[in-house]
């Protein structure tokens, strides 16, 4: 675990570079630091010692210490932390945020969870012990109570610039997210089929992150509005484990399970996401129903899975780019020592063949 002169170190790298365009930028004085962060004089002059080693400030006796112009390698690094990288959304969403971040020095260091909080936990663990200057975060199953919250508690008090995007933790608050209107995404959809003359909707949705429940819970508001049954025999919830077999082995047991079970009186599904939407499509046609005459299929993220599907997929989408461009916004204005704010980004429904 860090000292403490090596974590006062850390936040006063950030405090060098929230301050970068100030020309001769002076730090607090060793008793204000003392005073501030509740540490000995000798930690702080360690501390100290430790930036003027490394460049980034100059002590001048009598004076103070003052800012030599210069940022660490580490203080220009942004952690990426994902739950995929290299299929789906992912890839854009990474391009863009690199794009943006770039343009002010900054470098980005991708670290993937798939979806694990053992695996977030130790990549927490990681930064905590070799801090960056910034974090983009997205969480892994956000649905669930999350027992890694007390790292980012550690990494907040660190001054350690955070932005969760995608999904985020209800138990902190206090740190901005760039989400999706989820909620407002499934009544639409559901609205959207009512209005095709559906009756009888099933739904396809991820139980682990925050977006499946949204997207339910939008979807079954719609259907209870419109005065229809709430069709609670006709939702299916799969998990991460599962996607994994699906996507990674092909294993379409599942898909046909809930067509058996659950979907073989439905006229339309409201699917998670494309990914789902183009593997059941596949089903119902191995299976002899036609899509979208005997089952229509809407699902989100107009991804490319909407589009090389046999049937080309009905699918909430939204503006290109804004999901990655956005959250890294956020989190410039955090590291140039403004605040941030949580976005919730709109959807629009782009109609395909499907549904």
């Amino acid at each position: 675990m860090a000292m403490k002169y090596q974590i006062l170190a850390q936040l006063l790298r950030e405090e060098l570079a929230m301050h970068s365009g100030i020309r001769n930028y002076r730090l607090p004085t060793e008793r204000e630091l003392s005073e501030r962060y509740n540490m000995s004089r000798q930690t702080v002059r360690h501390a100290l010692a430790l930036l003027a080693q490394e460049g980034l400030i100059q002590r001048r006796q009598g004076s103070g210490a003052y800012a030599t112009q210069q940022r660490t390698s580490a203080s220009m690094q942004i952690a990426v932390i994902t739950t995929f990288v290299d299929e789906y959304i992912f890839p854009t969403i990474l391009h863009d945020m690199e794009e943006v971040l770039q343009k002010h020095g900054y470098r980005i260091e991708v670290y993937v969870t798939r979806n694990r909080v053992g695996a977030e936990r130790d990549i927490l663990t990681s930064l905590i012990q070799n801090p960056v200057g910034g974090i983009l975060v997205e969480g892994s199953k956000t649905a669930l109570p999350n027992p890694n919250l007390d790292l980012y508690q550690i990494l907040h008090r660190m001054h350690i610039p955070i932005v969760f995007f995608q999904g985020f933790y209800g138990a902190l608050p206090h740190i901005s997210a760039v989400t999706d209107d989820n909620y407002s995404g499934g009544y639409r959809l559901a609205n959207y089929l009512i209005q095709k003359g559906h009756r009888a909707i099933g739904g396809i949705f991820k139980s682990d992150d925050l977006q499946g429940t949204e997207r339910y819970n939008g979807t079954m508001s719609a259907i209870r509005d419109a005065g229809l049954p709430l069709p609670d025999h006709q939702i299916c919830w799969y998990d991460t484990e599962q996607r994994l077999k699906l996507v990674d082995e092909k294993n379409i047991s599942m898909l046909r399970t809930f067509l058996n079970d659950r979907l073989a009186n439905v006229t339309a599904v409201i699917c998670y996401n494309d990914e789902i939407a183009y593997y059941l499509i596949q089903v119902l046609r191995s299976v002899g129903r036609k899509v979208p005459e005997q089952m229509a299929v809407v699902s989100f993220d107009n991804s490319y899975y909407s589009q090389i599907s046999p049937i080309p997929i009905t699918s909430m989408g939204h503006r290109r780019h804004r999901m990655g461009t956005e959250a890294a916004k956020q989190l410039l204005l955090l590291l140039q020592g403004h605040s941030s704010r949580s976005l919730i980004l709109p959807w629009e429904l782009i109609e395909r063949s499907s549904g």
